[in-house]
């Protein structure tokens, strides 16, 4: 894509991939550029989301971005805490994670998923005012829905690597499958 391709992406919603009673609802920060431009979550080739999601044992196979509605059929889906698109998560304020997390909420509440999983415990933290959070599962539960905070897949993220997150995300698919 060119960089104006990605530029005139940020007005672009991506949809959730969602339904009532899933085993886990993933939560992430916020689109980027190249998820707003596709419409597909976590569609820039350096996440690590998918390569997880299918090594921690969530899918039998590595799906790409454009496949996510096959999420579905795992009871898997995806929303975010911030609808709006950027390049960077640093690009959102507190108060719109605050607002993030307050929508998210009335969506859990509604969706009603055994598990809320937070890709994101930075965001996690400012968007619920738990400051003190760590990865792993919440005390915190939005009407029956439990809440595990999961590391960031993102590139950026040099403090875990693929195999470690793939151990936390299967941590979360142990929860979710109990």
């Amino acid at each position: 894509m060119t960089p104006e391709e990605l530029r005139a992406a940020r007005d672009h919603l991506v949809p959730d991939v969602a339904a009532g009673g899933l085993r886990v609802l993933f939560c992430g920060i916020n689109p980027g550029l190249m998820s707003a431009a596709t419409g597909h979550h976590f569609a820039r080739p350096g996440n690590r989301f998918w390569p997880v999601l299918h090594r921690s044992g969530f899918t039998p196979r590595q799906l790409r971005p454009d496949e996510e509605q096959e999420l579905l059929e795992y009871g898997l889906g995806i929303t975010n805490v911030v609808a709006r698109a950027s390049a960077r998560a640093d690009e959102i304020d507190a108060e719109e994670f605050r607002e993030g997390g307050r929508l998210l909420v009335a969506k859990v509440r509604r969706l009603r998923p055994r598990w809320l999983a937070v890709v994101g415990v930075t965001a996690y933290r400012t968007a619920f005012d738990e400051r003190k959070a760590r990865i792993g599962p919440q005390d915190r539960t939005i009407g029956d829905t439990r809440v595990w905070a999961l590391p960031n897949p993102s590139g950026l993220n040099a403090h875990w690597t693929t195999e470690t997150m793939a151990e936390e995300f299967g941590r979360l698919r142990e929860a979710a499958e109990g």
